[in-house]
């Protein structure tokens, strides 16, 4: 069953300490998630496993961002990003994020994800880029 997605606001939650770690399987369905992430994320823990690492994704993201990730873990290579997620409540953080394959013997078993906050730096980069792409991908449809 799909969850509905929160109505999205534009309002900032800032996220300055600590890190969020999840743990997914192969196909990004959350099988872990700490603490720091059900506070940052709004969801209660029983909200997120078991469901898409995407529920937190913002609309702002362009695909091609998550293609790029997908192709590269599923590679057996970490990747590591700077993206904007959405809230239960409908506001967004960003996070810097660093994920990697966890592996059982020659298989991959599923991802870890750390993540801490982006700093201003690596916000403001990322926009430009996500700005180009989404203009991209809006023109491709």
């Amino acid at each position: 069953m799909r969850q509905k997605r929160p109505q999205v606001v534009d309002e900032e939650y800032r996220f300055t300490q600590g890190v969020i770690l999840s743990e997914t399987d192969p196909q990004g369905i959350l099988t872990y998630a700490n603490r720091r992430f059900c506070q940052i994320s709004g969801y209660e823990r029983s909200e997120l496993i078991g469901r898409n690492h995407n529920i937190i994704r913002h609309p702002d993201m362009p695909k091609e961002v998550f293609r790029q990730m997908w192709r590269t873990i599923r590679e057996g290579e970490s990747w590591e990003g700077v993206i904007k997620n959405l809230r239960k409540d409908g506001r967004y953080y960003w996070v810097h994020t660093h994920i990697d394959p966890l592996w059982n013997g020659k298989e991959i078993r599923g991802y870890v994800a750390v993540r801490r906050p982006a700093d201003p730096d690596e916000i403001a980069e990322a926009e430009l880029q996500y700005k180009d792409l989404l203009i991209q991908e809006k023109a491709r449809t």
